[in-house]
Order: C-alpha cells, then structure tokens, then sequence
C-alpha cells in the first residue's frame, strides 16, 4: 500500500500578478488624489521647517559672535603678539 502524495499546484506568474493588487487600485481615486496632496504638503512643511531651523541657528551663531568680549576674542586670535614687538 503505497501512499499517495499530494500535489500542490504551484500557480502561474499570470495568476500571481492578478491577485496582487495594490493599495492605490483598491481605493477611490479621489481619496487617493487627497492623500497624495496631503502627503506632498507634509513633505513641503517638513522642508521648510528645516530651513527655519538652518537659519535659527545661523542667527544664533551671528548673535554669539556679536556679543564676545574682548578676551574671547584676543584668546581666538591666531596672532603672535611677539612677532610685533
């Protein structure tokens, strides 16, 4: 008594590719016109608020560099006081 294996049908590529649908297939189009705008806007928000935070830190640097002291700014130098003298 031999027993009988059972085959599996292996499906075709042609019938794979029509049973993988995509997100963007299953939902309305104007849904995903709205999420594609929304997503377009993030990005854009995102951008700029890197763009602002860039030039916070340059003011912030300006500032810095504005308000040193004297000291700081001698002890910066790369000047060789003696070569002067």
């Amino acid at each position: 008594m031999a027993k009988k294996k059972k085959q599996t049908k292996q499906p075709s590529a042609h019938q794979i590719e029509k049973e993988t649908v995509s997100l963007g297939e299953h939902l309305d189009s104007a849904l995903l016109q709205q999420l594609k705008q929304k997503q377009k806007r993030l990005t854009e928000e995102a951008e700029q608020k890197r763009q602002e935070e860039t030039e916070r830190k340059k003011r912030e640097q300006r500032e810095r560099e504005k308000n040193k002291s004297f000291e700081e700014l001698f002890n910066e130098s790369s000047l060789s006081w003696k070569e002067f003298k």
